[in-house]
């Protein structure tokens, strides 16, 4: 194992660490988020509102020094009000009038979407193309967004009167959706001291600003056996009704199957958790980990 290679599990540490400062259990979230930050992911969360979504975004971007965004997203929120807009202004002392771009909240290295089945479906497809991109088109140009650029966008399963729900099509632009659910008895009632006896503090940075680029790489050096391609190849497939040799149930409970996305969604996190855990080749276990959230 590299040097680099051993630093992404014992950076992995230190981030728990400071994220036990502010968040209380929640350790498959945290864990999910992770591993698909490491794999140039984004995530859809499901969860009822109140459960630390924002502050755990914004927690981790503190941490390794990138910057934060979080977007409520409304009805009536345009295109335009994420990406920016381009105006028209004079431009030096010549009075001589130029357009310029004002960059929106999509400009930043982490991204909080909240509530993205309450915005309409063309606010939807603009954050959509961003997130698969890398790139938002404004009055026919296009600007680059922020590298790395990670988005955690959440659905409210409450309330769905009025809301726009993401197409399952669309859902794949996300590598992974997380369930998060309500804290453990004794987990609440850690949260409610907490939060009543003490203002937060700001949190210290664990890593350099470009320790992220440089994890990301190293990830992409973890070695994948051919029979574990194979054996996620077949998870996915055994999720197509029609196929050869899937099992019944396939057939009675599943309308649709995932496509090789899903395959790729399955590799790359699994590749994200084996170098979490300081090995340097995928195992049976980093599959069985990453299958749910990655084909949900």
């Amino acid at each position: 194992m590299t040097e680099q290679f051993e630093n992404i599990s014992s950076v992995r540490d230190r981030l728990k660490d400071g994220l036990s400062q502010r968040i209380i259990g929640q350790e498959h979230v945290i864990d999910q988020v992770l591993i698909s930050m490491l794999s140039s992911g984004h995530v859809l969360v499901m969860g009822v509102p109140g459960l630390a979504k924002t502050l755990l975004v914004r927690s981790i971007s503190e941490l390794l020094q990138l910057n934060f965004s979080r977007i409520q997203f409304t009805p009536d929120l345009m295109p335009q009000d994420i990406t920016g807009s381009t105006l028209l202004d004079k431009s030096g002392g010549s009075g001589d009038r130029a357009f310029s771009f004002i960059q929106g909240p999509l400009f930043a290295n982490m991204i909080l979407g909240d509530e993205i089945n309450r915005t309409p479906p063309k606010t939807q497809a603009a954050m959509l193309e961003a997130m698969e991109e890398g790139y938002v088109t404004v009055m026919g140009q296009r600007h680059r967004l922020p590298d790395p650029f990670f988005v955690m966008a959440t659905q409210n399963p409450l309330e769905q009167e009025g809301t726009y729900p993401l197409p399952f099509t669309q859902l794949d632009r996300f590598t992974f959706q997380v369930l998060m659910d309500y804290p453990r008895p004794e987990e609440e009632l850690d949260v409610v001291s907490a939060t009543t006896a003490r203002l937060d503090s700001p949190l210290e940075a664990v890593v350099p600003a470009n320790w992220l680029s440089a994890a990301l790489q190293e990830v992409s050096r973890v070695e994948v056996p051919e029979f574990q391609i194979q054996r996620a190849t077949r998870m996915v497939r055994a999720t197509r009704p029609g196929e050869e040799g899937v099992p019944e149930a396939t057939d009675e409970l599943l309308s649709h199957g995932a496509g090789p996305r899903g395959v790729q969604a399955i590799l790359a996190t699994a590749r994200s958790r084996a170098a979490l855990n300081e090995r340097n080749t995928v195992i049976d276990e980093d599959l069985d980990a990453v299958v749910f959230p990655a084909l949900r």
